[in-house]
């Protein structure tokens, strides 16, 4: 399994010693951790992609974060930002900016995805080293919180002086309503940066499975977040405390 890489490694964020609980007690641990710049793993829903991604909130996110997603979830890291910020950055879903036949923006697990503009921050090189999309990443959230602040002071032409695109790093688009309009990985790290006050930017990493290839089991993916001292959430815990 990709979650056993560096299994041994030593991983300290908020409440580490914490075992499983009751909803409320992973919740408060999410949030915990959150607060503090730590991930939290968490598994949607088995009728969705039931999926568990390692979240990390934005602005928290550094070389070694980005390491760990690397290593340990191995799926794809994006960047969520609220749909307001999305607004201000007149960022366009990536299906409606396409035209070309391919194109086919209807998943077996949701209405639609959440691709918008794949970027790098311009002072990057190549984009795609853990330097890299770390910059990007940090930038993407302190940008957010630019336009978070102040919508008409942080605009489109604002954005593209600071990123271009393609990029290695892909900004994800939250839905209008958040949790009451859409319950993805998108929405559930969303909701966690509002709880806690932090930039509305969200980095979420699928975890796989080594030896399948596959989404990481739940079961394999509490494990894994129990060994790490990282909270493990259900995405319906969350949905009940944050909608």
């Amino acid at each position: 399994m990709r979650a056993d890489v560096d299994a041994d490694a030593e991983v300290a964020p908020a409440d580490a010693d914490a075992g499983p609980g009751s909803d409320a007690d992973s919740v408060r641990r999410a949030l915990d951790a959150f607060r503090a710049g730590d991930p939290v793993c968490v598994h949607d829903f088995a009728d969705r992609e039931g999926e568990t991604d390692i979240i990390y909130p934005a602005g928290a996110v550094d070389e070694a974060a980005v390491a760990h997603m690397r290593n340990d979830a191995g799926g794809l890291i994006c960047v969520a930002v609220s749909d307001a910020v999305g607004d201000a950055f007149d960022l366009p879903f990536l299906a409606d900016a396409l035209d070309h036949p391919a194109v086919d923006d209807d998943p077996e697990y949701d209405d639609r995805s959440s691709f918008s503009l794949p970027v790098n921050h311009r002072e990057t090189f190549t984009g795609i080293t853990d330097e890299d999309r770390a910059l990007t990443i940090v930038e993407l959230a302190n940008a957010a919180a630019a336009a978070d602040a102040d919508p008409d002071a942080y605009g489109p032409e604002d954005f593209a002086a600071e990123f271009r695109a393609p990029g290695h790093v892909h900004v994800l688009r939250g839905a209008r309503d958040g949790l009451r309009g859409r319950t993805g990985h998108t929405e559930l790290g969303l909701a966690m940066a509002e709880a806690v006050d932090a930039a509305p930017a969200a980095v979420v990493c699928e975890m796989l499975d080594d030896e399948t290839g596959a989404a990481l089991a739940p079961a394999d993916a509490e494990a894994y977040a129990h060994r790490r001292g990282i909270p493990y959430v259900e995405g319906a815990a969350l949905v009940e405390a944050l909608e």
